[in-house]
């Protein structure tokens, strides 16, 4: 995770989860949470696919909605949902789904 200003200045870097070769857990209330106790009005989600896999599965579809619309509440922007794998990497927002 990464916690920004509004002037896209880094705060902060965070893991938020370590998971195993198949599935973590995010509590994105936990990152709302964080991001309030550093005043960040912006974030970005970054994780990697150990599969190699280089596409959003359903899960990060409903992680990025959960944290975006979270994060919404307090006017922080999610900037971008990253998953990075052998393959390559997905970005949330350059496949239009981040507004």
């Amino acid at each position: 995770m990464i916690y920004l200003t509004a002037s896209n200045r880094i705060i902060e870097r965070q893991r938020v989860s370590q998971g195993g070769v198949t599935a973590t857990v995010v509590d994105h209330r936990l990152i709302v949470k964080r991001a309030l106790e550093l005043l960040a009005t912006q974030l970005i989600l970054i994780h990697n696919h150990p599969s190699g896999a280089a596409e959003a599965s359903a899960q990060d579809r409903l992680l990025t909605e959960k944290v975006a619309r979270a994060a919404a509440l307090f006017d922080i922007r999610l900037l971008d949902h990253l998953i990075i794998s052998r393959e390559g990497d997905f970005s949330f927002l350059r496949a239009g789904l981040l507004r």
